[in-house]
């Protein structure tokens, strides 16, 4: 069984005129025979990329999700607080919610200021995945909740945003474009620079994820 509904997805996955529903699943030996794929399933797979212009997740099991708040960090967790890939970075010192618009909005501004870069990459840390709900002025209790309005991401506090690397990018140009990006979000932000003290430490020198109890006296 498994053969058979397995033979089919790759026949519709190469073809479409190969599979018929009206004539049945194909076996895998009658599959193999009469058709050959062009090419393997890893470059189907390598195809579904998105631009940066569709900042949303491919699906999602809820359509509508709670409110909620921006994380706040009592355990001394430190996932995203160093720079993994670039030589530059931009790091918040408040916790805020980013909506995919403004994402896509200091994107596109990185991209204007340093297009005289060549090999210029640009890595973002965070992705909007969570659906924000609006309701209309003067609008009566009750009736459900809202329509939907757009992506976000919570980020929480000394978390980097964006990282960047080239070739050509010095510490000037870096620092100016970071710079107005940060006047987008709303809040503090720093620019780290990529050094010993920034890079993500090895596991062995992470903190401990639990802080120990201390009574207050």
């Amino acid at each position: 069984m498994w053969a058979r509904r397995f033979a089919g997805t790759v026949l519709r996955s190469h073809s479409i005129g190969v599979f018929s529903p009206a004539a049945g699943l194909l076996t895998a030996a009658n599959a193999a025979a009469k058709f050959t794929p062009i090419a393997p399933l890893l470059s189907i797979q390598a195809q579904q990329t998105r631009s940066l212009g569709n900042l949303q997740p491919r699906r999602r099991k809820n359509k509508k999700a709670q409110k909620g708040r921006v994380p706040v960090r009592v355990g001394g967790s430190t996932k995203g607080n160093y720079i993994l890939s670039g030589d530059y970075g931009l790091r918040v010192k408040e916790g805020l919610r980013l909506s995919a618009k403004t994402i896509e909005a200091i994107h596109a501004m990185l991209r204007r200021q340093l297009k005289a870069i060549k090999g210029l990459q640009i890595w973002l840390r965070v992705f909007p995945d969570i659906p924000v709900t609006t309701k209309g002025n003067e609008v009566r209790m009750g009736k459900g909740k809202g329509a939907f309005d757009y992506w976000a991401c919570r980020v929480p506090k000394d978390k980097i945003i964006f990282e960047l690397k080239g070739p050509g990018l010095n510490k000037e140009l870096a620092k100016d474009a970071l710079r107005q990006a940060a006047f987008k979000m709303g809040v503090r932000t720093e620019i780290v620079i990529a050094d010993e003290t920034n890079r993500q430490p090895k596991k062995c020198d992470l903190p401990p994820t639990t802080v120990p109890f201390q009574q207050a006296k």
